[in-house]
């Protein structure tokens, strides 16, 4: 019989944020998958490191960090094979998924390649979503309010459209389009019912009201929640830098 493919959710990058079922599977694996840029460390693996057993054997999916991080085709159907090839003699192989594999992860991709094939199974993880929400201690949305979730590259007109449409907005990968970003919600606004947190959860994460951050670019992993709704609620007066 095959092995069965488990996309792990580990979170958004505390270590305790992991599931109590994420921290079974990876510390039972024999086989453990998990993306890696082309240069310094895997993520994905850093959040699970103290709980990968020593004794597994590891596949590191290396994809090119570049300014449009949609995945090379060919990198994803190379993994795939390995991954298959070990499926295919019966042994499980768990993939280290940051937050959540089906929101925004690039686990979907192996999941396209081989679900029908092998059996797989997908553990969710805290979101970065919540994870945000969280530090900014403002809830995401209420009662019947609709959140809109909305990458932060897509063009100007298309983001003031679904900002327009929403009660509560979550923006993310804001990185590079930080700036941008900023002046168009300035243009609308909305600074001052804007929260932005980097990081989330890792001992180097920021949390500001956007109004008060001075800087111009952003980290890869970072967001911005707006709430637009009738119950609006305050951000802290207590933020750190």
């Amino acid at each position: 019989m095959s092995g069965t493919l488990y996309g792990i959710g580990l979170g958004p990058g505390d270590p305790e944020l992991m599931t109590l079922k994420a921290h079974r599977l990876i510390a039972s694996a024999k086989v453990v998958a998990y993306p890696a840029p082309d240069t310094g460390e895997s993520f994905a693996r850093s959040i699970a490191a103290g709980t990968i057993p020593h004794t597994a054997r590891e596949i590191p999916i290396v994809v090119p960090m570049r300014v449009d991080r949609f995945p090379a085709q060919e990198i994803y159907d190379k993994a795939s094979e390995e991954i298959a090839a070990v499926l295919a003699t019966g042994e499980d192989v768990v993939t280290l998924c940051e937050g959540d594999p089906f929101f925004y992860g690039s686990f979907m991709y192996l999941f396209e390649r081989l679900s029908d094939r092998f059996a797989i199974e997908i553990v969710p993880g805290v979101t970065s979503l919540t994870a945000c929400a969280a530090q900014l201690q403002r809830p995401l949305t209420s009662r019947n309010d609709v959140l809109t979730v909305i990458p932060g590259p897509l063009p100007d007109t298309e983001i003031e459209q679904k900002i327009a449409e929403a009660q509560a907005v979550a923006i993310m990968k804001v990185g590079r389009h930080l700036s941008r970003l900023r002046a168009l919600l300035g243009r609308m606004g909305l600074l001052e019912r804007a929260g932005y947190v980097e990081r989330a959860s890792l001992a180097e994460q920021k949390v500001h009201r956007l109004i008060d951050l001075e800087a111009e670019t952003a980290p890869y992993f970072s967001m911005i929640l707006i709430y637009k709704g009738d119950e609006a609620w305050t951000l802290p007066p207590s933020f750190s830098s």
